[in-house]
């Protein structure tokens, strides 16, 4: 999922009852990454020169442990308490995952419920796998959440931050830079409906910190917040992607007016499938590495974002879960399928990234739909529907 979560290898888990919160299911791990430029994200790439892909690897993360049920926090007892910023993240995304999982269940509506997997590693952290799968309205859902604790190395630090000195110099009082400790914690979403005039949506939120001791060499302490919230139709319903544009302006709005028109471009920018030339959908809102306002506000903003997929959402999958369609609506919407699969595979940081470093495939891959086509040099007819949603795929606009 485009965005992106923290998985390492481990076996699937049986189905477990969720405790409170209320309405609460589960989530699965998540992938660290060092976005482009600028710091880390959530999902771990560094930027491609040889020297950090040969760092990549280098992530220390424990193996998890299965779970009976989720623990109350994922949290160390390290003096981060509740009223930290790490602490109120995870309760915002766990309280949100547990909103969405019940609010598509009711949308749902055949008696599909999600299966969970719950996790934990030994020094902290974990995660609460739900998918729902082969449901009346939903072909496939995962609402991701985990909390994950690291070790990234010196250099790929620096690669992701864009540092001078990435050749492991010696830090200025004569001792070499260790490895930088690290947090992260987010919640991510793909949601596949099977009606062809239902768009597919995905959204994900993160948190990522480095927590090297102070006066230690190596990395200062660092925050970071990402995330956003996309659409991609296989049939442009314009009633439809001007309500979910605006659920994504007003969010933005609520806190600074240049946020929307920055992070639109940005999200068009990131779902680009370069050799389609083409988008993977009709956009949203996209931001990664996002630290210069301040912290709070951030926190507040992320949270906005995340309150604002149902409303953004669930209007939308309500006047078209039963819509009619026939089996050429179908064939497009395997079709364009088959290109959300390309973007996940080919391009997204971090599902390549778990699929370089041996990630627990099943977290990885839940992204991708449980159907797809491809076939051989098709090309809609111009002027159809079905050209519409190409030609708006290849030049984005402004759907406010």
């Amino acid at each position: 999922m485009a965005s992106n979560l923290l998985s390492a290898p481990s076996r699937t888990l049986a189905p477990s009852p969720a405790p409170a919160p209320a309405g609460f299911r589960g989530r699965v791990p998540v992938q660290a990454h060092f976005p482009r430029r600028g710091g880390f994200g959530f999902g771990f790439a560094p930027r491609r020169s040889s020297r950090a892909l040969r760092v990549r690897a280098s992530v220390a993360i424990e193996k998890e442990t299965p779970e009976s049920e989720p623990p109350p926090t994922f949290l160390r007892e390290d003096g981060h308490g509740s009223g930290s910023v790490r602490a109120r993240f995870e309760s915002m995304i766990r309280r949100v995952q547990g909103e969405v999982c019940a609010a598509l269940e009711e949308a749902d509506g055949g008696g599909a419920r999600f299966v969970e997997d719950v996790w934990s590693r030994p020094c902290g952290g974990g995660g609460i796998n739900p998918v729902l799968q082969d449901g009346r309205v939903f072909e496939k859902a995962g609402v991701n959440v985990s909390v994950v604790y690291g070790v990234i190395p010196p250099d790929a630090y620096r690669d992701g931050k864009g540092e001078a000195d990435k050749n492991g110099a010696a830090a200025g009082d004569g001792h070499k830079p260790g490895p930088v400790p690290f947090f992260a914690g987010g919640i991510s979403s793909v949601l596949h409906p099977k009606n062809p005039f239902a768009p597919t949506l995905h959204f994900n939120y993160r948190y990522f910190e480095t927590d090297a001791p102070k006066g230690a060499p190596g990395a200062p302490r660092q925050w970071w917040f990402g995330g956003g919230t996309d659409l991609t139709p296989s049939y442009i319903i314009e009633e439809d992607v001007k309500h979910f544009h605006s659920v994504q302006k007003q969010a933005c709005d609520k806190f600074d007016p240049s946020f929307h028109p920055r992070f639109k471009k940005w999200c068009d920018d990131y779902f680009y499938i370069k050799h389609r030339n083409e988008r993977r959908g009709l956009g949203g809102i996209f931001f990664d590495d996002l630290n210069d306002y301040d912290q709070e506000m951030l926190l507040n903003f992320a949270t906005e974002c995340a309150d604002s997929v149902l409303p953004a959402y669930i209007p939308i999958i309500e006047r078209r879960k039963n819509t009619p369609f026939n089996e050429e609506h179908r064939a497009w919407q395997q079709l364009r399928r088959g290109r959300y699969v390309e973007f996940n595979l080919v391009y997204d940081r971090g599902t390549t990234f778990g699929l370089k470093t041996g990630g627990r495939i099943e977290s990885i891959l839940v992204s991708l739909p449980l159907t797809a086509r491809w076939q051989y040099d098709h090309k809609p007819e111009e002027g159809t529907e079905e050209w519409k949603l190409l030609e708006a795929c290849i030049n984005p606009k402004d759907w406010i």
